[in-house]
């Protein structure tokens, strides 16, 4: 048996709206892109949503949005786009620690990197569980900083009752691997009419349809990039949303199975933990274990066809071009980043595959007497 770390769901249903969209002939940004924008905002409550092309395009755009360069206060505990966004816009990152528990940046080490400097914080939304954004919206209202959220990991999960990405300017991503997927692509939200619009222009080459001399005229007002979604990635995100409560319902499933058998005391294994009021998304179904047998582990699963991995390691700070970032110590972020294990989680994994994944460390378990 061999098992991937994850696995898109796709069904003949994007197979049909994607051969429907291709024989439109547009090709182009199109038609699916408002249906796919039109639903997202009516599923998350978000006022306005923009597709394109990727998390990382929705990211920069973010970072532009906000009008001025400073520092921005990122976790070191995520994926490269992150601080690339930050450095692309002629910002400065500062990383901040992370709370073990939960994964997550937290309002306490927020404050530690706060200075004179600061304009804007990243809070990286881990795995699927959020942040605690009532407390660090309050702080950041208070101080006027600017939220961005990379809620690349969280489409679906909520803080009581309220989606991640209408904290702040949202940015979510569906790669292969996330809770939809359009292949490569992205979508920014936001609840200002002001980011909406500058936003729509900076992804458009700069233009603003707005402004109209002649029919042929392309009027371009600000130095723009080309980061929008073809019509029939976005007919593929349509067909996706749609499925989004049955998807995340399964990963929640998958992982309440693995966090059964892999909580029990002799493994000394540490599963994902949800706080109250919060839920989960499940993008990765993410354990921790000591540091000694984490390398092993991992090598033991990947021999025996499994494809587990660790996210992330290494983390921001210890990438050799973002190195002279970090001001201070990151116990927490270098603690956690040795003892992760990301398994295997899909919305159509097998009881079989998901019990093979947990037999296998049983099986590591046993074979090294631990």
């Amino acid at each position: 048996m061999k098992i991937p770390l994850c696995k898109p769901s796709i069904d003949n249903d994007e197979i049909k709206l994607v051969s429907r969209a291709l024989k439109s002939s547009w090709l182009t940004h199109g038609p699916y892109n408002q249906k796919f924008e039109e639903l997202f905002n009516k599923k998350f409550n978000y006022k306005y949503s923009i597709a394109m092309n990727s998390c990382t395009s929705a990211l920069e755009c973010a970072v532009k949005s906000l009008g001025v360069k400073g520092e921005i206060i990122i976790p070191s505990f995520t994926w490269v786009s992150t601080a690339n966004a930050v450095l692309n816009c002629g910002s400065k990152p500062v990383f901040a620690d992370i709370d073990y528990k939960t994964r997550n940046i937290n309002l306490k080490n927020i404050k530690r990197c706060i200075t004179n400097k600061t304009v804007a914080i990243i809070v990286v939304h881990f795995a699927g569980l959020p942040c605690d954004m009532v407390e660090i919206s309050k702080y950041c209202k208070k101080n006027n900083i600017k939220i961005i959220e990379d809620s690349a990991e969280t489409l679906g999960a909520k803080i009581y009752n309220k989606f991640t990405g209408t904290f702040g300017v949202g940015c979510f991503s569906f790669f292969p691997t996330k809770n939809i997927t359009t292949t490569e692509g992205g979508m920014l939200t936001t609840n200002n009419k002001n980011t909406y619009n500058y936003v729509k222009k900076l992804i458009a080459h700069g233009i603003d349809k707005n402004i109209k001399k002649k029919f042929w005229h392309r009027v371009a007002v600000l130095p723009g990039h080309n980061f929008r979604m073809p019509n029939h990635l976005a007919a593929i995100g349509y067909s996706q949303l749609k499925k989004i409560t049955k998807f995340n319902n399964a990963r929640n499933k998958i992982a309440n199975l693995y966090s059964l058998e892999l909580s029990k005391p002799f493994y000394k294994i540490d599963v994902p933990y949800i706080p109250k009021g919060f839920t989960h998304s499940f993008q990765m179904y993410t354990i921790t274990v000591n540091v000694k047998i984490r390398n092993k582990l991992l090598n033991f699963l990947k021999k025996n066809n499994i494809e587990a991995s660790a996210h992330f390691d290494p983390p921001l700070h210890s990438q050799n071009y973002l190195k002279k970032y970090k001001k201070k110590k990151l116990p927490i972020t270098e603690k956690l980043s040795k003892e992760i294990i990301t398994l295997p989680i899909f919305p159509d994994m097998t009881k079989k595959e998901v019990y093979y994944v947990i037999k296998t460390i049983r099986k590591f378990y046993k074979i090294n007497n631990l």
